[in-house]
């Protein structure tokens, strides 16, 4: 645009040039009309001469010299060009003032030679003149090495110039006896680009650029969005997977409790006098896990079929589910010989009971499996219920060997586990699990001896 720009203002220019120079031209041909005419009304009187009345006529003249037979001019220069006039038959250029603004001009007669002493600033016709006299174009008449300055336009410098000298028009008059060359100089600059139409297209570029990115931006997300869908699809295909491995390990527990309980009931049948209250508790143990085993199946069901599924959460007393997982654990804990150090503080959370109930199974078996190879003495299970921020935490502390750091970091991964023949499911389960209900599970090694784990739960709201 810029450069198309340039390209017309430099045909305008050299188009009002080619118009300066003719004017010009017209003028100085007027001028050798003017002697020439002299010449042929001579002889006359002088005081009645058509010289007497030029200046008037013509306001670029500003003086008039009339040599007569036998008499001398009053300038050596006007005698000098009467000569190169009379040998080249036209008039000659007899002397040039730069600083004065003003040349002289003499033809030779037969008898009478006349001279012009010329006007620069007059000479140019303005009102007809195409460049601005005020304005960026510098003009010259140029005669050898001397300059005749017609307008002084503006410094091809700065915001107005350039690395280039600019428009530059150089041509000689067309009047062989002003031998001047006409310079015409416009300097060029960012001043004189298009900004107005520049900015308009830097503004319709950029809010093209600008609908483009937010065409682009938007077709990434769509991209995002549909890549996320497809790993949630690829996510639960996994979790299908991770399901089946999960089911034995999440069922094994009650299952093992169920078939504990009925090979019991069985012996007793075949005591004497048949043991009918133990035998009731028994069966009614057995059926106890298998419901729960139940409530295992079917919230692995949930969990799987995605975010439509909600999860049933109720008010549960935090101190209530932890005796209840602990009392599971009683053959364990008695193997160990530990008696669990339970500091808690009454606190209701709002979660799903058989969620919770295997949260806390895995958490305390973990514990507990984590201190098997430890000293009896060095032994220690602290249980730590609290509500803070208002959620209710459970700190389970153990005694034994901790977590390596590169197990501590993948923790929570499924098919992570420390123990021989173990899955790594458990705590991967129950984070989901945790997480589902509104809650956090996380891990950390302590200080002294052993690992900590935290389960957070939002508060049951009051009814």
């Amino acid at each position: 645009m810029v450069r198309a720009d340039i390209a017309a203002r430099r045909e305008a220019f050299q188009s009002d040039a080619r118009t300066a120079h003719r004017l010009l031209s017209q003028r100085a041909a007027q001028h050798d009309a003017i002697l020439a005419t002299l010449v042929l009304l001579d002889p006359m009187a002088a005081d009645e001469h058509p010289a007497t009345r030029l200046p008037a006529l013509y306001p670029q003249v500003l003086q008039v010299w009339r040599r007569a037979p036998a008499a001398d001019w009053p300038l050596a220069s006007l005698a000098h060009a009467e000569g190169l006039s009379r040998r080249a038959a036209q008039p000659a250029l007899a002397a040039l003032d730069a600083g004065a603004g003003h040349y002289d001009l003499v033809l030779a007669g037969l008898a009478t030679s006349f001279a012009l002493r010329i006007e620069l600033d007059r000479w140019v016709p303005w009102a007809d003149w195409p460049f601005d006299r005020g304005g960026a174009v510098k003009a010259e008449l140029v005669h050898g090495t001397q300059r005749l300055l017609l307008q002084s336009g503006q410094p091809a410098s700065g915001w107005h110039g350039g690395v280039t000298p600019g428009f530059v028009f150089d041509k000689a008059l067309d009047t062989p006896s002003q031998p001047f060359v006409l310079h015409l100089q416009r300097a060029t600059g960012p001043a004189d680009w298009p900004w107005l139409r520049l900015l308009t297209m830097a503004l319709a570029v950029s809010l093209m650029a600008a609908a483009a990115g937010a065409f682009e931006r938007q077709r990434q997300r769509r991209l995002r969005a549909e890549q996320l869908l497809r790993l949630a699809r690829t996510a639960r295909l996994n979790a299908l997977g991770e399901l089946a491995a999960g089911v034995a390990h999440e069922l094994n527990q009650p299952l093992t409790a169920v078939v504990a309980s009925t090979q019991a009931a069985r012996r007793l049948l075949d005591d004497e006098p048949l043991p009918r209250s133990t035998l009731l508790d028994a069966l009614g143990h057995a059926s106890d896990q298998a419901r729960r085993a139940a409530d295992v199946v079917a919230r692995l069901r949930r969990l799987v079929e995605g975010p439509g599924g909600a999860t049933a959460v109720q008010p549960v007393v935090l101190g209530d589910a932890v005796r209840g997982a602990l009392g599971l654990l009683q053959p364990e804990l008695r193997r160990l010989g530990l008696v669990p150090d339970i500091v808690d503080a009454g606190v209701s959370v709002s979660a799903d009971p058989v969620a919770l109930e295997q949260i806390l199974h895995n958490l305390l078996n973990n514990a507990l499996q984590a201190m098997d190879g430890v000293p009896a003495a060095q032994r220690r299970l602290r249980l730590s219920i609290d509500k803070q921020a208002g959620r209710g935490v459970l700190r389970v502390l153990d005694g034994g060997t901790g977590l390596a750091p590169e197990v501590l970091a993948q923790l929570f991964q499924p098919f992570t586990s420390t123990k021989a023949g173990g899955l790594g499911l458990g705590l991967s389960l129950s984070e989901s699990l945790a997480i589902a209900m509104g809650g956090s599970l996380t891990a950390q090694n302590r200080q002294d001896q052993g690992a900590e784990f935290r389960l957070e739960l939002p508060l049951a709201t009051a009814p």
